[in-house]
């Protein structure tokens, strides 16, 4: 096999999250647009998508403050909806725990579903990287993605309302996730978790504050967990 170097690994990065700028850059824009519409001012815009980087929870959390939900609820979902990225956490750990303290706190901050789904299939594809291959990989798929959701939610913040619905942004959302999740199915704990949130989150719809996507996650977490166990995860 040949050697590959650091650069060559960090474009591998690059190449395979650039597709999801066609979604992420919608997405942001959405954001922005929401966010300068519902009176945030542009440095605060650009402060929530710097400071979280996180879409589905700061369109949550500003969902909710726009409904003048309860401050505890808008802490609650928003944090629930990012539960996953502890779980993306915890996965990424035994490849890239090792690093310095530094550098892990930056794959801390990065941590988002295209860089940890992306990082995650590579690194169970070449067990051989070491770690500093496997740090290069991971902020190789940082590089398209993440100065384009910051980009993206300045254009919004700055145009607002002028662009116009027809260009249908919300797309991006539920499209940025099933691109990410459908390859990640792959087994029993995984697909008993999907069908669970899915049938929970339409039954639970009628809750206020979207407070069915927290069942929703919960019961579709503990699902998992115990199909997990009982099959000792295999496919």
């Amino acid at each position: 096999m040949a050697t590959e170097t650091t650069n060559s690994i960090f474009w591998k990065g690059a190449r395979d999250a650039a597709p999801f700028i066609l979604v992420i850059g919608p997405f942001a824009l959405l954001f922005g647009v929401v966010a300068t519409e519902a009176g945030l001012e542009i440095a605060a815009t650009m402060s929530f998508s710097i400071f979280v980087i996180a879409g589905a929870a700061q369109l949550t959390a500003l969902q909710l403050l726009v409904d003048q939900a309860p401050t505890v609820i808008v802490l609650v979902s928003a944090l629930a909806v990012n539960l996953r990225m502890a779980m993306y956490s915890a996965s990424i750990t035994p490849y890239l725990g090792a690093a310095p303290l530094w550098q892990r706190a930056l794959v801390a901050y990065f941590i988002v579903d295209q860089s940890y789904a992306l990082s995650v299939l590579r690194y169970e594809q070449n067990r051989h990287w070491n770690l500093a291959q496997r740090l290069t990989y991971y902020f190789g798929t940082v590089a398209p993605v993440i100065p384009m959701w910051y980009l993206c939610t300045l254009v919004g913040a700055l145009l607002g309302g002028s662009i116009p619905d027809s260009f249908a942004l919300d797309f991006a959302v539920p499209i940025t996730f099933l691109a990410l999740i459908t390859p990640m199915v792959r087994t029993p704990a995984h697909l008993a978790a999907a069908l669970v949130s899915i049938t929970v989150a339409l039954a639970f719809a009628f809750l206020p504050y979207n407070l069915g996507l927290l069942v929703a996650g919960i019961l579709a977490m503990a699902t998992g967990a115990e199909v997990e166990r009982r099959t000792g995860g295999s496919p």
